[in-house]
C-alpha cells in the first residue's frame, strides 16, 4: 500500500511516499481503506520529537481519517466490509476502571492514533472495531475526517466540563482553526454568546458567517479589554485557551468569577506563571482537555451533518503533503486542512 511516512524526527520536511504491507488484522480489529486524512498539530508535534514517548520508526502518522472498510475480524458485529466510517483517534485498553465508566480518555493507556501505533496516512489502516463509527451518506470522507480530535476535544471542554448552557458568554481562541470553528458551532448550538479571536482580518467575517457574535483581531486590539467592553465588565463564564504561553494569563483575566478557564494546547509554549492568588480569589475551575470519549463522539455523529458540520480550508492530493503541513503551520487557513488518498 502506499503511505506518508518518516524515518526521522526532523519535523514535516523529513516525510516520504513509500510502499508498506497492507497490515493484517486480528479477529476484534477492521481494516479500513483510508479515503481521506485531515491535519493537527499534534501531528506535528510527534513528528518533531516532542512527544515523551519513542515513536517507531518509519511511522505512518495522522490520527484523523475516513474511509471504507475493507475487511473485518470474525468477532466483529458493529460495521462490515463496504460500510463508510470515520475512526475514533482515541485508543484506550477496554477494560479498566476507566474504560468501563465511559472515561476511556482518562485510561492510563490512552493515546491517540498514529503516535506509537501507524495512523491514517495510508491506503489502509488497522484499529480496533469499537473505534470505528459510521458516517452519514451525505458526509463526505474529507468532512468526516475533520471530525475525530477537534470536535471531540470541544464537545468535551464545552459540554461535559464546562457543562455551558443557553446564555452563557464563552470566549475561544483561534476562531479560525479547526478546533475553533468546531467550538463556535458547538458553543452556538447550546445557545451562548461566541467571542473569538483571530490573528488576521479576513477571518473576522468568515467567523462571524459561522456564527460567532463578536470576533476580536488581536493583532490589533487588547483582546481582554476588548472582552470587558462587549460583556460590561462581566467577563466570560468559559474560556478556550489552546495557544498556551502567550494567552493563558490573559485569558484568566477574561473569566468570570466562578468562570471555566479550560487549556488543551500550547501552540505558543507550555511553561506559564500563574499567580495563585488571582485563580482562588476568583474561584476559577482550570480544566486540562485531552480529547474526548467514544460516548461523546457517537453524540457528535447524531448532530452532523445537519446542526453541525466541519469546515474545510483545502484539500491535498496525498504526493502533497508536505504543502498541506506548510499550510498548517503558516496560520493561513480556516478551518480543516485534509488531505485525500
Amino acid at each position: 500500500m502506499k503511505a506518508a511516512y518518516y524515518d526521522k524526527l526532523e519535523g514535516y520536511k523529513a516525510i516520504k511516499i513509500g510502499d508498506f504491507p497492507i497490515p493484517e488484522i486480528n479477529d476484534d480489529e477492521v481494516l479500513v481503506n483510508i479515503k481521506a486524512f485531515s491535519l493537527n498539530h499534534l501531528d506535528v508535534w510527534v513528528m518533531e520529537g516532542k512527544y515523551p514517548m519513542p515513536i517507531p520508526l518509519p511511522h505512518i502518522f495522522a490520527s484523523d481519517g475516513a474511509g471504507i472498510v475493507a475487511r473485518v475480524g470474525k468477532n466483529i458485529k458493529n460495521v462490515k466490509e463496504g460500510d463508510r466510517v470515520v475512526i475514533f483517534s482515541g485508543l484506550s485498553c477496554g477494560y479498566c476502571e476507566k474504560c468501563l465508566s465511559g472515561r476511556d480518555n482518562e485510561c492510563n493507556q490512552f493515546r491517540p492514533l498514529g503516535v506509537l501505533e501507524d495512523g491514517v496516512s495510508a491506503e489502509y489502516v488497522k484499529v480496533p472495531a469499537v473505534n470505528v463509527f459510521k458516517i452519514p451518506d451525505d458526509l463526505s470522507f474529507e468532512e468526516a475526517s475533520c471530525l475525530p480530535i477537534t470536535y471531540i476535544t470541544m464537545w468535551h471542554s464545552l459540554i461535559t466540563r464546562a457543562k455551558i448552557k443557553a446564555g452563557d458568554i464563552v470566549l475561544i481562541h483561534g476562531g479560525a482553526s479547526g478546533v475553533g470553528t468546531a467550538g463556535i458551532q458547538l458553543a452556538k448550538l447550546f445557545g451562548a454568546t461566541v467571542i473569538t479571536t483571530v490573528g488576521d482580518d479576513w477571518k473576522v467575517e468568515k467567523c462571524k458567517n459561522l456564527g460567532a457574535d463578536y470576533v476580536i483581531n488581536y493583532k490589533n486590539e487588547d483582546f481582554v479589554e476588548k472582552v470587558k467592553e462587549i460583556t460590561s465588565n462581566n467577563l466570560c463564564d468559559v474560556v478556550i485557551d489552546h495557544i498556551g504561553a502567550e494567552t493563558f494569563n490573559k485569558s484568566l483575566s477574561c473569566a468570570k468569577k466562578g468562570g471555566n478557564v479550560i487549556t488543551f494546547g500550547s501552540t505558543t509554549g507550555a511553561e506559564v506563571n500563574i499567580n495563585l492568588r488571582y485563580v482562588f480569589g476568583k474561584n476559577l475551575t482550570i480544566h486540562g482537555v485531552y480529547m474526548g470519549t467514544k460516548g461523546e463522539f457517537s453524540q457528535v455523529l447524531k448532530l452532523t451533518p445537519n446542526k453541525i458540520r466541519p469546515v474545510i480550508d483545502s484539500v491535498f492530493e496525498l504526493e502533497d503533503v508536505q504543502k498541506a503541513y506548510e499550510k498548517l503551520l503558516s496560520r493561513q487557513f480556516f478551518g480543516k486542512i485534509v488531505v485525500k488518498i
